[in-house]
């Protein structure tokens, strides 16, 4: 009987179920292979107390990040995105930028394709610019803590988000206006948001970006 070939997308399901199941088997097996070789194995009782009041939080995160990231990164970045992590800082703008100059959304066939290579490309060149850096820190050093360079590293984040802001909120300022009034009052005056809890307001603006959208298409301003 002649096997089924599987789709492209089947294909990658499979294989990114694969490698992600196979990626948290490693990442687990090393502490605990440590553990194991030197007799040190953790208090159970504080590592269980400790995971129960931060692993909720993570697998909220996850969850969330899951519904919103996916639809804007395809299946495929979306699995080698969440093994090589970073993805909100990194491999999103990448992914997004990609798929902005080639004028296809990520949930068209065309868009899964460019997505994922660009995800890809976006790992591969951090990987090797990390192993220039281990390589490069020591003659580096002095270079890179120069005071004159100080508000250059501090603005690389901002000016990377905000080259795609502009692409995006030219194409429809209206719909824009609301989250990003939401953030600024969010972060202005509530001191606890900081860069950590990144993770949980982008789903927030997201879901907020999205009702708004839809009430001001209901009252025709869209």
């Amino acid at each position: 009987m002649k096997k089924k070939e599987l789709s492209y997308i089947d294909s990658v399901h499979r294989d990114g179920t694969i490698w992600n199941l196979s990626v948290m088997v490693l990442l687990l097996a090393f502490p605990l292979t440590v553990a194991a070789i030197f007799g040190a194995a953790p208090d159970w009782k504080a590592l269980g107390m400790g995971l129960l009041a931060t692993a909720p939080m993570y697998w909220a995160v996850g969850t969330i990040e899951t519904i919103t990231f996916v639809p804007m990164l395809g299946a495929g970045g979306s699995y080698l995105s969440f093994v090589t992590g970073n993805i909100s800082n990194l491999k999103l703008p990448c992914a997004i930028n990609a798929l902005e100059q080639n004028g296809v959304s990520a949930n068209s066939e065309e868009g899964e394709i460019i997505s994922t290579i660009a995800i890809a490309t976006s790992s591969i060149v951090t990987t090797i610019i990390i192993i220039l850096g281990v390589v490069c820190i020591v003659p580096l050093t002095p270079v890179l803590e120069a005071p004159v360079l100080a508000p250059a590293f501090a603005q690389m984040l901002p000016a990377l988000f905000g080259g795609l802001g502009v692409a995006f909120v030219s194409k429809n300022w209206k719909i824009s206006v609301a989250p990003v009034l939401l953030m600024l009052v969010l972060f202005i005056f509530v001191p606890a948001l900081n860069a950590g809890t990144v993770g949980i307001m982008v789903p927030v603006s997201v879901v907020f970006t999205i009702a708004v959208a839809r009430i001001l298409y209901k009252r025709g301003v869209l």
